[in-house]
């Protein structure tokens, strides 16, 4: 396994992200927070280079499989240290090496002594750390502004797809932030933007007063 180079876009990174994350990626190396969404935390993962490399999850036992691959994440190349405890930062550390991505969830407030020397051994590796939840000087901070769950009527019919409107804050060209309206996933299982008809439906339901909304949850299904 190739280990990235430091300072470059991963290639075809952020996947449908793509038109909303600066510079049309996450740059290696470095830190992205999102904040309370699961489902965005693995359309991401998968976008930057845990489809093709190694992967690695801590501190993330409720993270289901099952839900992992359908975001697109080999399970194969995905290792999983469910309970780092307070040694998480060590755990980061010695991983970083070794996988193109992590994925974190720290196990209390993130110091800023900390997060400053895992920023610098994630530089020199090139390994990009996807954080579920807050981050000290974060580069991008990802997160839902609002959702919704198609297919399912007034008590019946099936869960088909859920539309989300994500939003990307951070530094330099991100600090304005930005939005995007996206499937995650799709009834088909895919993450991808709204076409131009899709997008003109939800503009015309969202006019008749129906706001978007979470029907079960904010990312409730997506870890199962």
């Amino acid at each position: 396994m190739s280990v990235p180079s430091e300072g470059g876009a991963t290639p075809g990174a952020g996947g449908a992200l793509v038109g909303v994350l600066p510079g049309g990626g996450v740059r290696r190396g470095t830190v992205v927070s999102v904040v309370g969404d699961v489902g965005l935390l693995l359309a991401l993962a998968a976008g930057v280079g845990a489809a093709q490399g190694w992967c690695a999850a801590v501190g993330m036992p409720e993270l289901g499989l099952l839900a992992a691959t359908g975001y697109g994440i080999d399970p194969q190349r995905l290792l999983l240290v469910d309970a780092p405890g307070p040694h998480w930062p060590e755990v980061v550390s010695a991983l970083a090496g070794a996988v193109e991505v992590v994925l974190l969830r720290p196990s209390g407030p993130v110091a800023a002594r900390s997060a400053a020397r895992l920023g610098a051994v994630l530089r020199r590796s090139g390994c990009v750390l996807l954080v579920a939840g807050d981050w000290p000087g974060a580069e991008l901070r990802l997160g839902v502004r609002s959702s919704r769950w198609v297919g399912l009527g007034d008590g019946h019919g099936l869960l088909a797809g859920r539309q989300a409107e994500v939003v990307v804050e951070g530094r330099g060209a991100a600090a304005r932030g930005r939005t995007a309206r996206l499937w995650l996933p799709d009834g088909h299982g895919v993450v991808r933007a709204l076409t131009e008809a899709e997008e003109l439906e939800e503009a015309e339901r969202a006019g008749l007063g129906g706001e978007p909304r979470d029907v079960v949850g904010r990312g409730g299904l997506t870890a199962v």
